[in-house]
């Protein structure tokens, strides 16, 4: 009888020598360093939360993976950079994984079916049943509930407990963005601006903390739900900070909204806003404009060159008030580029010197406001790296806990960034290049009875840095 050997590959020889490739080398791992994210996990917590906004209908007695191991096998997934619950076809044989997730047999050794040998995670069909138990309870099929608003809840809580704990202020910055949809899913509506089916999710990032990702279909403002999501992070943050904490909500134009500026006002809270120009705005700075292009022609500036000035200003009907504006003329090569921003912040900085500098006119624009488009980046790195925009289920609520799932991932990874990985190289890399340098090591798990050894890679060039950062993860205290 004739015996196959494995696929073989050959590549360009080296010298004499043949170079064969085939897949025969044992049971290795490619995420050995994702066991940082267990040990996270024991400091945080947080997965173990998360899972606790979820009701489990499941009779137990039959249970071989529990809510939080499920949560934890998707969320570490993504983490990691598998998107597609297919890939957990593959990765449920992998130990590593199995030991990230706390499964106590990682190598699936002890699953009751013969068919589940050598898998100690979940199939990609049981984390499916888990996302679409947000659209409805299956008497037979998806019985486990996820809970929306404890789910929110839990997000802006542990967001806001990650923010610095000696803050005195501290900026929300809000944004909307494109997801295209995958087809004629539920919420499909074209958007014009964006000249696709889409969703238009609500985003709040405290620097490179989510606090809020809400999935919205696209046929509504954009600003849409900010107020709603302001009554619910502004009381946590003055609960864990004081009311003494100043907090000031910056946006692009689609959120100078009279209802929001409204409710900032009301509530004590500060706000710097983008402003669409029109023809009465531009008229405010004809005189600026004029006056640049004259210092052009006398040749005592050149090009781009730009002035700032305000004044106060009102809609002719759709504010309630007049509110202090600033404007930017500025003059490109390629013409003209006004620019306003409203705000609340007072000019004189509550008398305090150092903030009427940061406050005055040019400073506020150029180094207050336009440090919002940092957040954009937030934003990519959660769709790109983070997978926010894999909504491709048919119904929106499985799609928003598909979004929740790459928040909760953006979290552990600005977590592991201000807890870890401070003062190193990493400290602000994006989550593709710490996930490449970090957690992309070989590894190989051999399980005894009194210990599981993992060999990672001989040639991985950051140990220093991993043993830096398994050091700094023993120190931290243990989640109650």
């Amino acid at each position: 009888m004739t015996e196959c050997n494995e696929q073989r590959w050959l590549f360009q020889e080296l010298g004499y020598r043949k170079v064969e490739v085939d897949f025969g080398g044992g049971y290795l791992s490619s995420d050995g360093g994702g066991l940082i994210l267990r040990e996270l996990e024991r400091d945080s917590g947080l997965l173990r939360d998360f899972s606790g906004c979820f009701i489990d209908y499941r009779d137990q007695r039959y249970v071989e993976h529990s809510v939080q191991e499920l949560v934890s096998q998707r969320i570490h997934g993504l983490v990691l950079g598998y998107e597609d619950l297919n890939d957990h076809d593959h990765l449920r044989r992998d130990p590593v994984h199995g030991l990230i997730c706390g499964k106590s047999d990682p190598l699936g050794q002890d699953r009751i079916l013969e068919r589940d040998k050598g898998k100690a995670l979940a199939a990609p069909s049981t984390l499916n049943r888990l996302e679409l138990g947000a659209q409805a309870i299956d008497a037979r099929y998806q019985k486990i509930q996820p809970q929306p608003d404890k789910i929110q809840e839990l997000l802006i809580k542990r967001g806001v407990k990650a923010i610095p704990r000696r803050s005195a202020e501290i900026v929300l910055d809000f944004d909307a963005t494109d997801d295209p949809l995958h087809g004629s899913q539920e919420g499909a509506y074209f958007h014009g601006y964006y000249g696709d089916y889409c969703y238009l999710p609500l985003y709040c990032f405290c620097g490179n903390i989510p606090l809020l990702a809400e999935l919205r279909d696209c046929k509504h403002d954009a600003s849409d739900g900010t107020v709603e999501a302001l009554q619910k992070i502004v009381p946590v943050i003055r609960q864990r900070f004081g009311r003494k904490v100043r907090i000031i909500v910056r946006a692009d134009s689609g959120f100078a909204r009279d209802a929001i500026m409204t409710w900032c006002e009301e509530n004590g809270v500060f706000y710097c806003l983008g402003l669409a120009r029109n023809e009465r705005l531009g008229e405010r700075l004809k005189g600026n404009f004029e006056s640049l292009k004259a210092d052009i022609k006398e040749a005592k500036v050149e090009m781009p060159c730009r002035s700032f000035t305000e004044f106060e200003y009102s809609t002719l009907k759709s504010w309630t008030e007049a509110r202090r504006v600033i404007g930017k003329a500025e003059i490109l090569p390629k013409g003209d580029n006004p620019r306003f921003i409203v705000t609340n912040l007072p000019e004189d900085g509550w008398n305090d010197p150092v903030q009427a500098a940061r406050f005055e006119a040019a400073a506020l624009y150029e180094k207050f406001y336009c440090a919002r488009g940092d957040m954009e980046n937030r934003i990519k790195e959660q769709q790109m790296d983070l997978f926010a925009d894999r909504t491709s289920t048919h119904w929106m609520a499985s799609n928003q806990l598909r979004l929740w799932f790459s928040a909760f991932a953006h979290l552990i990874m600005s977590t592991l960034q201000a807890n870890v990985l401070k003062g190193t190289e990493l400290a602000v890399a994006s989550i593709g290049q710490i996930r490449l340098r970090l957690f992309k090591i070989a590894a190989r798990l051999t399980v005894s009875v009194r210990r599981i050894h993992i060999e990672l890679c001989s040639a991985y060039p950051l140990q220093a840095l991993f043993a830096l950062v398994h050091r700094r993860l023993c120190a931290l205290p243990i989640a109650a």
